[in-house]
């Protein structure tokens, strides 16, 4: 490739969604391709290992700590040497997850907190080459091995298009049906390629 800065994609939407699998699948092409790539995830998981609350639990906190270990996930993706980075969860992905959980818990945070979370996750939008926003479609069968609260997987996925949509924020969504899928690996690889020869 040859690109000064790395390309970035970037991936939210509601948990059991097909995120990580459809990351892995843009992954596996462009490793085909001769591409390296560095993929990020696991930001729930890490928030919860160090003490901050998830999910429908989500506070100011803990959605500040994912946007900020999200954005050092990345900047060492690319110190790394990684030509494109893959972005599991986007930094919108937590303010939509801290909205829903607000929303879940009948609260509300102070408008201050409200924005300059916005305000964080904002910065990063120029980084992103692409955005991709996953679809929820409860037809879909779940892994029964996770407690997952129907509900609040709900409210994500309306926050998450209600964030992208209000603010008009350029993404390609993404529907659980293979053609979309294939669809939308493709508009990545070939959206990496063309980057390249910029």
């Amino acid at each position: 490739m040859t690109t000064d800065q790395p390309i970035r994609i970037g991936l939210l939407g509601t948990h059991s969604t097909g995120k990580t699998t459809l990351l892995k699948r843009i992954e596996m092409e462009l490793r085909a391709e001769g591409i390296t790539v560095g993929r990020t995830g696991r930001l729930g998981k890490r928030a919860a290992a160090a003490g901050l609350p998830k999910m429908q639990h989500h506070t100011a906190q803990s959605t500040e700590w994912i946007i900020a270990q999200g954005i050092a996930d990345e900047i060492a993706a690319m110190a790394q040497g990684a030509e494109v980075v893959l972005v599991d969860r986007a930094a919108h992905d937590a303010v939509a997850y801290f909205h829903a959980a607000l929303e879940y818990r009948r609260e509300t945070a102070p408008r201050v907190e409200r924005e300059r979370l916005l305000t964080l996750a904002a910065t990063q939008l120029p980084k992103y080459h692409l955005l991709l926003a996953t679809v929820l479609d409860e037809s879909v069968p779940v892994d029964t091995s996770h407690d997952y609260d129907p509900r609040y997987r709900r409210l994500v996925d309306q926050h998450v298009h209600q964030l992208l949509d209000r603010d008009d924020i350029p993404h390609l969504r993404v529907h659980s049906d293979p053609d979309s899928q294939a669809h939308i690996v493709d508009e990545a690889v070939q959206s990496c390629l063309k980057e390249a020869l910029v």
